[in-house]
This record gives C-alpha cells, sequence and structure tokens, in this order.
C-alpha cells in the first residue's frame, strides 16, 4: 500500500503561491505526513520527491511539430485532506485500478453530497493503454450497464476510435465523477455533473493517471477539460492545440455527444482534427483518406 506525495505537494505550493506560509493540519494528516518523514528517513523517498515535480511531456514519435496551448489555464484544485487519505495497493496496473475501483464504491466525499445516484461506474478498457480518454459522468446507458461509454455517444466514440485504427480495448476510458448524477423523477434523463461533484472524485482520476501513465490523454467536453485543467473556458478556446496534465499530453475536443446534436460537417471535422493530431503526437500512420475527412469539397 502506498500514498503518491503528488497531491500534498501540488496542495502545498498552490498555498505557497497565494502567499500562505503556514498550515494547520489535523490528525489524519498528521499521519500521512509521518509516513513520507518514515520513508524518507529510511532512504525510500526517492520516488516521493520526483513524483512531485512535473514530469516532462513525451515527445511524438514522430518528427511533426507538435503545437502546445500558449492560453494560461489555472492549476488543477488543490487534494482535499480526504483526498490525501486514497491509497492504493497491488502488484501491476490492473490490481490497481481494482483497487481503486473497490475504493471508490463507498467514497464518502461523492457520498456525502447526496446529489449523486448509488450506483457506481468506474473505468474500462487496457490499464497500461497509451491513450486514455476522459468524459464527465455516467449515464442512463452506463449505469445500466457498469461500463463507461456504451450509450449513444459510446458509440459514436467507437466509431471515432475505429477511423483512428483503434479499439477501445487498447484504451483507458473513464469518467471524472465516478456516479450518475441524481434528478427528481429520474427515468433516462441525465445532467452534467456540479463543481462540487467533480471535485468530490478527482482524486481517483488523479491516481488513474498515475497508474496508467498514457502518452495522451483526450478530455471529452467542457465539464472534463475543466476538471482536469481548472478552468472555465469553452472547448472552442481549448481544442486545437496541447495543454498537459502532471506532466502528461492533454488534448481538449467536444464530447461525441456534442456530435450527435450538431451534426454540422464543420464540427465534426474539428473533432477530427484533434484526432488526427493524437495520432501524429503518437507517431501512428496516418492515411491521405483519413486526412480528408469532414473536408467541404
Amino acid at each position: 500500500m502506498s500514498i503518491s506525495a503528488e497531491p500534498l505537494v501540488s496542495y502545498l505550493r498552490q498555498l505557497q503561491a497565494m502567499g500562505q506560509t503556514h498550515v494547520s493540519v489535523d490528525d489524519d494528516a498528521r499521519l500521512i505526513l509521518r509516513e513520507f518523514y518514515m520513508r524518507a528517513r529510511a532512504g525510500n523517498a526517492a520516488g516521493v520527491g520526483k513524483e512531485a515535480q512535473s514530469l516532462p511531456v513525451r515527445q511524438p514519435e514522430s518528427k511533426s511539430e507538435v503545437k502546445f496551448s500558449e492560453t494560461p489555464v489555472e492549476p488543477a484544485a488543490p487534494a482535499t485532506p480526504a483526498a490525501l487519505a486514497l491509497t492504493v495497493s497491488g502488484g501491476n496496473a490492473r490490481e490497481k485500478i481494482e483497487n481503486l475501483r473497490q475504493q471508490a464504491e463507498k467514497w464518502k466525499p461523492a457520498r456525502d453530497l447526496g446529489s449523486l445516484r448509488q450506483t457506481m461506474v468506474f473505468s474500462t478498457g487496457n490499464p497500461e493503454a497509451d491513450v486514455m480518454l476522459v468524459g464527465e459522468a455516467p449515464g442512463f446507458d452506463e449505469e445500466r450497464l457498469l461500463e463507461p461509454f456504451v450509450g449513444k455517444a459510446g458509440q459514436k466514440l467507437d466509431d471515432i476510435l475505429r477511423a483512428m485504427g483503434l479499439d477501445r480495448k487498447q484504451c483507458y476510458l473513464s469518467n471524472i465523477v465516478k456516479f450518475r448524477p441524481a434528478m427528481p423523477n429520474q427515468t433516462t434523463n441525465n445532467r452534467k455533473p456540479t463543481k462540487d461533484e467533480t471535485a468530490s472524485c478527482m482524486p481517483f482520476i488523479e491516481q488513474e493517471v498515475s497508474i496508467v501513465q498514457p502518452k495522451v490523454i483526450i478530455a471529452l467536453g467542457g465539464t472534463a477539460a475543466h476538471a482536469l485543467l481548472g478552468c472555465d473556458l469553452a472547448v472552442a478556446k481549448m481544442r486545437g492545440s496541447f495543454h498537459t496534465f502532471h506532466g502528461i499530453a492533454l488534448r481538449v475536443t467536444y464530447h461525441p455527444s456534442y456530435i450527435l446534436h450538431n451534426e454540422a460537417t464543420s464540427e465534426k471535422r474539428k473533432l477530427w482534427e484533434d484526432m488526427l493530431e493524437v495520432m501524429g503526437f503518437l507517431g501512428m500512420p496516418v492515411s491521405d483518406k483519413q486526412k480528408a475527412f469532414f473536408l467541404t469539397k
């Protein structure tokens, strides 16, 4: 069992940047800090120091130029004391993801909100994938089948991945929020999660990224992008270039559900251009046919 120091260090650095020089800690936090201290004293803290620093962004295997965003965004919200208590155990990536899934079932910060439904939907796909796709929250179909992206938007996402030469089993698919947001008299209708709901589940997506270590993260839609980048910019402002999340390249694009409701070829082309950039970043071959998808003739 291990505890990552990265959320703690990120939090302290943000406080320092805001001019705060002292923090108060409760008993639980003292226990966590003591573990880091004992680890360092035993000579095993090398990983802690390295984890706390931003990792260099993975470079594409191709020689094509990769454009990173020049638009400043605020860092993701700092970890809460409850988030710092999240632990991960397991001998490999799959076991660690399963351990996280078990913890998510009874995750108190999310449960205590009282605004999320009871059925937990965690993730699917390869826990050692190069590509990680992140959405906002499970909907009716996802809750019913206990798997992210299985409704109409999920089917559209499968089509997009196939056009890229990928399969959902090769990728890692997850949502920021692990429970379907509740509504009065709810049947098949869904709603976007609130900021409190996304914040309550952020420790899990952070740990998932740490475990999977993808080469690139694709944030599908504004809710996922806002949670990962800590900003409120429109998707149109964030897409078109790469950002970073915990040192890993992150591409923002439209959620497949947006394309379902907006059949304009120009909007489909924008999403596809983001996917072409991801393919180039990964060094995947791009055919002339793929380059021409959704171009105005």
